[in-house]
């Protein structure tokens, strides 16, 4: 049994997850302990890890896995975001992912052979209007964590980034709101659909898995054909 820690895992991909590895033994982070979240019994701590003092964080004495999963869809036109949009994008999308794992790594080391999953988006990759913010800060997660997949490679801990494009989650409700706008969305993807939680989740598993020992430093891109396939 593999001691994980997910953040982000009161919904959507955090949330499923959860779900797919609840044999395992979890530590979860979020805002908000949902029902969902809840009924797994995982060990659950409520932070923001963007703003709090992740001290009281409580972790076993050795980890073998860690997911980062948070995000934010603030789409609007490049003229209308201020500089405060950017730094909280920044800070979610890519400073909670740093302060996380500087204060996970001892642990992490010492478990012989760890895993770090990361998340940016498809719009990291692929230019799309009105996404200059999270496009920013997901691009920021993908430089990182090919430096730290360099650095940490002799301690035996991999590191890869997950990048879906528009996946079925509370956070894209808006997005999805009408079955025009799903519709819509499903035909700007080469295989037709949108993403479910499940798609990435099932990827966290195996990137967290000893059957992905031998990846480390990659953006694997789970968007439809999207970041690569011309319609």
């Amino acid at each position: 049994m593999k001691n994980i820690l997910i953040i982000g895992a009161g919904r959507g991909i955090g949330l499923k997850t959860a779900q797919l590895l609840k044999e395992e033994n979890l530590y979860t982070i979020s805002r908000n302990l949902t029902p969902e979240l809840e009924s797994l019994g995982t060990q659950f701590f409520q932070f923001d890890v963007a703003k709090d003092d992740l001290s009281e964080l409580s972790l076993p004495d050795q980890l073998h896995g860690v997911v980062f999963c948070p995000g934010s869809i603030n789409l609007k036109p490049f003229n209308r975001l201020t500089e405060e949009d950017f730094l909280a994008d920044f800070h979610q999308n890519f400073l909670g992912a740093v302060r996380v794992i500087q204060k996970c790594l001892p642990i992490l080391k010492k478990s012989g052979g760890a895993s770090i999953v990361l998340f940016s988006t498809v719009a990291a990759k692929v230019g799309m209007p009105f996404h200059t913010s999270i496009a920013a800060s997901k691009g920021a997660i993908e430089s990182f964590a090919r430096s730290l997949a360099s650095e940490l490679a002799a301690a035996k801990i991999r590191v890869n980034v997950i990048a879906p494009s528009l996946s079925d989650t509370s956070l894209a409700a808006m997005l999805l709101s009408t079955e025009e706008k799903r519709e819509a969305s499903a035909k700007r993807h080469p295989l037709q659909r949108i993403g479910s939680t499940e798609d990435s989740a099932q990827l966290v598993e195996f990137l967290l898995s000893d059957k992905s020992s031998w990846i480390t430093g990659q953006v694997i891109g789970v968007d439809g054909g999207l970041g690569n396939i011309k319609l």
